[in-house]
C-alpha cells in the first residue's frame, strides 16, 4: 500500500470510528459488535504505525496518549463560566418567575427546564471544528487545562460536523454502575473509595496520567455552546449541539410558563431515582436568547436562569446488626443491617460500612439510630449516627477473629484498612473468583452470569474457573431454567473465550491490585503465562507504571500451588495462555527514550509507540537511568537535567535516523 493509499484508507477509518463512537457513546445505539469496532480500531492503529507522519491530533488513537502531566496549567475562560442562584423551594420559584415577568414585562413565560447534573463542568473549545482545549470551570474566571484527559471521553467529539469555532460548555458525570465498580475496584486494592459519583467524576478528570482517566468511563451532557448568531432560542442551541455530534439529555423541555415548570420539578422528583445517573435539581432558563440578554446578570450569576434544589434524599432508620460479606480476593466488608426504610423509591434493609476504621469514624453502634441515603442515589450508605436518640443498650462492633463463610483466620495486614479471609479455598472466594473470571471484561462469557455460576458451585459442578471448560450441555440443563437452547449459548460462549487476548487471562485471574491496565502492562512484558510466573518482584518492578505492592501481588499469586494447579488446568483445557509477543525484546532493549519539546514530524504518543515496537521504553522523567533524551523545540526543564545528570541528548533528525536504522 502507498503512502497516498494508507492515507485515503485512514481518513476513511477514522470517519468510520468516529461515526460508531457518536452512535454507541452519544446516541446509545451500537450498530456493530464490539469486535468489530475493535477490529477498525486496530486497523488504523497498524497502519498509524506503519505510518507515524499521518498521525494527528484528533484522530480516534489519540484519545489517550502523552507523558502525565506535572501539574495542569491556569486557562482564562474567554466569558466566565457563572454559578446559578439557587431555589429551595416553591416559593422561591415563584419569586424567581415574578422577578423574569417583571424584567420583560410580560405575562408568561417560555423556560426551558433541564435535569441539574451533579457532575463537573468544563468548556470545551473548537477551532475549524477541531477540539483543542478543555477546561474545568475553576473559579469561574480561571479553570485548569484538562485537555488531554477530556481527549479520554468518547461522547466528546474530536472533530465537529461543521468546521466552526465554537465554545461548549457541559456537564462531566460517572454513570451508577460504573461508580461501583470503580469503588469495589478500589476497595479490593485497598484504595480510599470515592463517597458519590461527583467525586470520582471530578478525581478522574483531574489525573495527571490521562491512562488513569481513560480507564473510568466518563460520559458528558452538553447545555451551552457559544452559536448566539446562528439561532433565536436556547433550545435551538441545544439542537444545534446534537447535530454537531454533542450528546445532549434527552429529557430536556420547553414548558409555557412557570405551572409547566412546577409539573416539571414534581415529576422528575418522583423519578430521579430511576435514572441511571445523579442529579440534584431542575435548572430553569427562559429560552428566547433575545429576552436572556435583556435580563443580564447580576455579579455572579444569570437573572434568567436558576437551579431549583431538589433535598437530599436521606431516611432515619436502626442498625438492627452489622454483619461482615467475603468478597473475591477474601476482602472482609462489615454490613450493616437495617431495619427496613423507604428511601428513594426503594426499601433499604442494608448498607456498607466498608471497613472497620469507618466504623469507627463515624462512631456506628448496633441499634443506633442512623441517618442513611443512597450514595450517589445507589449504593445504601450511613450518614451519620442520631447520638440523641441513644438509650445505653447499643453495643460496639468487633471485628471477628474467623472468616464467617470457613472458619479460616482473618488477617488484616499493619497499615491497611481492609481485613481479610487468608483461605484461598473459602466457598465465598471461589464463587466471586469464577463470577469475575465470566465478566465481560475478563473472559467475556456472555451467558454464564452470577445466579448461574451459583447454581455450579452449589452443586459441586465447578470448584474453580477452569472447571468451566469441562462442563457438558447436560450439566448446564439440569439447572434451573435451562431449556436446549439457554443450555447450547452457555456451552458456546464459555467455548468462545478459550482465544481471549492475554491480557485478559491475566486479568481474569483476579490477582489482587490488578486492574485491566496492570494487565495490559503485564501482556505487554512478558510473552506467556510461563515467563509472567517465574518473574520475581524485582522484575516486576522494572516495569514501569508498576510499583512494589502490585509486584509483591502478582508475585505471591504465582507462588501458591493452587494458583499453579489452576493455571495448569487451564493450560489443559485449550485456553489461551500466550500474547502475540512480549515487548521489550528487539535492538532498543534496554533503552530508555525521555522526549521533550515540540516535535515535528511525529506526535509524541506516535514516537513512543515507534520506541516500544522496537523494545525499548518511552518514560516521562529523566534519571541517570535514561539512555536517550530526544529534544524537539522549545525543550523544557527535562533538557536541562539531561544535561546536568550528562544524558545523551538526540535531536529529532537524530531520533528519527536511529529508529531507521534498527526498522
Amino acid at each position: 500500500m502507498s503512502k497516498a493509499e494508507a492515507e485515503k484508507k485512514i481518513e476513511k477509518l477514522r470517519q468510520e470510528i468516529r461515526h460508531h463512537d457518536h452512535l454507541y457513546y452519544v446516541l446509545d445505539k451500537p450498530a456493530i459488535a464490539d469486535r468489530e469496532y475493535d477490529k477498525l480500531f486496530r486497523e488504523l492503529k497498524e497502519l498509524e504505525s506503519q505510518y507515524p507522519e499521518l498521525i494527528t491530533p484528533n484522530s480516534p488513537t489519540q484519545r489517550v496518549g502523552g507523558e502525565p502531566l506535572k501539574s495542569f496549567k491556569t486557562v482564562t475562560h474567554k466569558t466566565p463560566l457563572l454559578s446559578l442562584d439557587n431555589l429551595m423551594d416553591e416559593d422561591e420559584l415563584l419569586a424567581f418567575d415574578k422577578r423574569v415577568r417583571e424584567g420583560l414585562g410580560v405575562d408568561k413565560v417560555e423556560y426551558v427546564c433541564e435535569l441539574k447534573m451533579d457532575g463537573l463542568a468544563v468548556s470545551l473549545v473548537y477551532k475549524n471544528g477541531k477540539f483543542v482545549q478543555g477546561s474545568t470551570r475553576g473559579d469561574g474566571i480561571h479553570g485548569e487545562d484538562i485537555t488531554i484527559n477530556l481527549k479520554t471521553i468518547k461522547a466528546i467529539p474530536l472533530v465537529l460536523k461543521d468546521e466552526v469555532d465554537l465554545e461548549a460548555r457541559g456537564e462531566v458525570y460517572l454513570p451508577y454502575d460504573h461508580f461501583i465498580k470503580l469503588n469495589e475496584e478500589r476497595q479490593e486494592k485497598d484504595e480510599a473509595i470515592f463517597a458519590n459519583p461527583r467525586n470520582a467524576a471530578a478525581g478522574s478528570l483531574r489525573q495527571l496520567d490521562p491512562k488513569v482517566t481513560a480507564g473510568r468511563p466518563l460520559s458528558i451532557f452538553l447545555y451551552y455552546g457559544s452559536i448566539e448568531e446562528k439561532v433565536k432560542t436556547h433550545y435551538e442551541v441545544l439542537q444545534y449541539l446534537k447535530e454537531q455530534g454533542f450528546k445532549t439529555n434527552p429529557n430536556t423541555r420547553i414548558c409555557e410558563g412557570i405551572s409547566e415548570v412546577q409539573k416539571y420539578i414534581k415529576e422528575w422528583d418522583e423519578k430521579r431515582e430511576k435514572l441511571p445517573y445523579d442529579i440534584d435539581g431542575i435548572v430553569i432558563k427562559v429560552n428566547k436568547l433575545h429576552d436572556q440578554q435583556k435580563l443580564g446578570f447580576t455579579a455572579r450569576a444569570p437573572r434568567w436562569a436558576a437551579a431549583y434544589k431538589y433535598p437530599p434524599m436521606q431516611s432515619e432508620t436502626i442498625v438492627e446488626d452489622i454483619q461482615v460479606q467475603v468478597g473475591r480476593t477474601g476482602a472482609i466488608t462489615p454490613v450493616a443491617h437495617l431495619k427496613p426504610v423507604h428511601l428513594a423509591g426503594v426499601v433499604v434493609k442494608r448498607a456498607t460500612l466498608h471497613n472497620e476504621d469507618e466504623i469507627r469514624r463515624k462512631g456506628i453502634k448496633i441499634k443506633d439510630h442512623v441517618k442513611v441515603q443512597r450514595a450517589g442515589e445507589v449504593i445504601p450508605e450511613v450518614v451519620e449516627v442520631v447520638k440523641s436518640k441513644r438509650t445505653g443498650h447499643e453495643k460496639d462492633f468487633h471485628m471477628p477473629k474467623e472468616c464467617p463463610i470457613c472458619g479460616s483466620k482473618i488477617y488484616k495486614p499493619e497499615g491497611e484498612a481492609i481485613a481479610r479471609c487468608i483461605n484461598f479455598a473459602c466457598p465465598a472466594q471461589v464463587m466471586g473468583r469464577i463470577i469475575h473470571f465470566t465478566t465481560r471484561e475478563a473472559m467475556d462469557m456472555e451467558h454464564v452470569g452470577p445466579a448461574l455460576v451459583a447454581q455450579l458451585v452449589e452443586k459441586g459442578y465447578v470448584k474453580d474457573a477452569a472447571d468451566l471448560y469441562s462442563l457438558t450441555k447436560e450439566d448446564i440443563m439440569k439447572l434451573e431454567r435451562m431449556a436446549d437452547k439457554s443450555a447450547q449459548n452457555v456451552i458456546d460462549s464459555i467455548k468462545a473465550s478459550l482465544d481471549r487476548p492475554f491480557d485478559r487471562l491475566i486479568y481474569a485471574l483476579g490477582i489482587r491490585m490488578i486492574g485491566r491496565r496492570t494487565a495490559q502492562l503485564l501482556a505487554d512484558n512478558y510473552s506467556n503465562i510461563d515467563e509472567l510466573a517465574k518473574a520475581s518482584e524485582a522484575d516486576l518492578s522494572q516495569i514501569h507504571e508498576i510499583g512494589p505492592k502490585v509486584a509483591e501481588a502478582v508475585a505471591f499469586f504465582f507462588k501458591q500451588k493452587g494458583n499453579q494447579r489452576l493455571i495448569e488446568k487451564l493450560r489443559e483445557a485449550g485456553v489461551r495462555v500466550k500474547g502475540q509477543g512480549a515487548r521489550g525484546k528487539g535492538p532498543l532493549t534496554g533503552k530508555t527514550f525521555v522526549f521533550t519539546g515540540g516535535l515535528t514530524n511525529y506526535t509524541r504518543p506516535a514516537a513512543e509507540e515507534l520506541v516500544r515496537k522496537l523494545g525499548g521504553r518511552a518514560s516521562s522523567s529523566v534519571s541517570k537511568e535514561t539512555s536517550y533524551v530526544v529534544a524537539g523545540t522549545d525543550p523544557g526543564s527535562k533538557y536541562d537535567k539531561a544535561k546536568k545528570l550528562g544524558v545523551e541528548i538526540l535531536t529529532e533528525g537524530e531520533f528519527q535516523s536511529l529508529i531507521h536504522k534498527h526498522k
